[in-house]
């Protein structure tokens, strides 16, 4: 039986990851979402489960020590990571997921998981993204110039992913996803054992 895909995709602040994977999610809901585990309290208006698993530091510790996570980083005092169990398990039912990682975390995936599928978000202009940034009236003129700076560091290591998507117009930006979902199903990767088949009933 074929496998399922893992699918890294990443953006600054600003792309629209969070809105593209909403959309996607109500037009292709067989595909799993990786829940994150992070150690921080939970905020209004979150949900255990929904898209992050709130776990204490000592077991987030522990999963570090027994390698049990496929990335993991430490942001203001608190561990943020992607667990390996859940996402192979979906691999092994034949199932889709999607991991959402900055640059670092990607790297760090690829590197356990180097057939992952990895997907850069890119906003339409470096203009385009200040504006939706500044549009969501929650940050001030400071932190948005920060979050700019991290947004052109991210930028440009775009070229680590094997696709990009430029989030212009939200419907076709999904589409965009989705045929590269559906393409990778036809990738030397996905029909390797597909080849090893065939040369094997030809020896035979």
């Amino acid at each position: 039986m074929n496998k399922g895909s893992v699918f890294i995709i990443s953006g600054p602040s600003g792309s629209g990851k969070d809105t593209l994977l909403v959309k996607l999610f109500e037009k292709c809901p067989e595909i799993k979402f990786s829940i994150s585990s992070v150690t921080r309290n939970m905020r209004e208006g979150e949900k255990e489960g929904e898209k992050y698993n709130f776990i204490s530091r000592e077991k987030f510790e522990s999963m570090i020590k027994n390698d049990e996570l496929l990335e993991y980083n430490l942001y203001v005092d608190n561990y943020y990571g992607t667990p390996r169990e859940p996402v192979e398990r979906a691999v092994a039912e034949n199932k889709d997921v999607f991991i959402e990682v900055d640059v670092n975390g990607a790297e760090s995936i690829r590197k356990k998981l180097p057939e992952a599928i990895s997907i850069f978000i890119m906003p339409p202009s470096f203009e385009e993204l200040k504006r939706r940034l500044s549009s969501r009236g929650t940050e001030t003129e400071e932190i948005i110039t920060l979050r700019m700076a991290a947004a052109l560091d991210e930028i440009k290591r775009a070229v680590e992913y094997d696709y990009i998507v430029v989030n212009d117009d939200l419907s076709t930006a999904v589409e965009d996803i989705i045929s590269i979902i559906r393409g990778s199903k036809f990738s030397i990767k996905k029909q390797k054992n597909l080849i090893d088949e065939v040369l094997l009933n030809v020896k035979s």
